[in-house]
């Protein structure tokens, strides 16, 4: 049984590589500058006009996995506390992503449904990228995908809050008491700083397995 943990760094396109249709589009419904600039920083939230440049995967029960991220250096490139580094370009990434996915038997992630499920299956296929498995399937099942925070509301029943705060009220050591948070990821890729990325993002595939394990312990009914 291979239970995968997975998640994803994504930064904003380029706003000035989008036509004036598509910029129209963002900011029908901005009334000022700042509303245009919260726009812009909203584009890293949707496939269409968002680039992932880092996808982590961690095994539950060996505690192993990968990291495949965008950098200027290509191939494996290092191991640290049981995860092996991989870079290239976005493309590439994917394709190591949908391999690696195709032998889970669970998948976990937090907040998958509500964003990195979508964004991997809709950047793949702009890219070309032939998923190898559905990322989506029926949400009251934990069956395949175990998305902690649907798990952790009860279907939206009660008030969400992010991985940081789950994880300070559990006792379990936050990805963001590293000083990194997700708003770090833009400008750290703009400063080339990759590697920073990749180990933030392995900070929350960490995090992510020990809050798991919490619920399925602790709160989870399903056999």
């Amino acid at each position: 049984m291979k239970t995968i943990i997975f998640d994803i760094e994504t930064i904003p396109q380029d706003y000035d590589s989008l036509d004036e249709a598509q910029k129209y589009y963002l900011n029908k419904f901005a009334e000022d500058e700042e509303d245009e600039q919260k726009v812009k920083e909203q584009m890293a939230l949707w496939a269409p006009t968002n680039q992932i440049v880092a996808i982590g995967m961690l095994c539950v029960e060996t505690q192993k996995g990968g990291m495949y991220f965008e950098s200027d250096k290509t191939g494996e490139l290092f191991e640290d506390n049981g995860i092996k580094y991989w870079g290239g370009n976005e493309r590439e990434i994917l394709e190591k992503f949908w391999s690696a996915i195709a032998h889970a038997n669970k998948f976990v992630t937090f907040n998958g449904r509500g964003f990195d499920c979508p964004v991997l299956m809709l950047r793949s296929a702009m890219l070309k990228v032939r998923p190898s498995k559905n990322l989506m399937p029926y949400r009251y099942s934990v069956d395949q995908h175990i998305d902690l925070l649907e798990q952790l509301t009860f279907y939206s029943a009660i008030r969400k809050f992010n991985l940081d705060f789950y994880c300070k009220s559990f006792g379990i050591k936050s990805p963001k008491s590293e000083g990194v948070t997700g708003h770090d990821v833009a400008p750290l890729f703009k400063a080339h700083e990759y590697e920073k990325i990749a180990r933030y993002c392995a900070g929350d595939l960490h995090a992510t397995r020990e809050l798991y394990l919490r619920w399925r312990d602790f709160i989870s009914f399903s056999k």
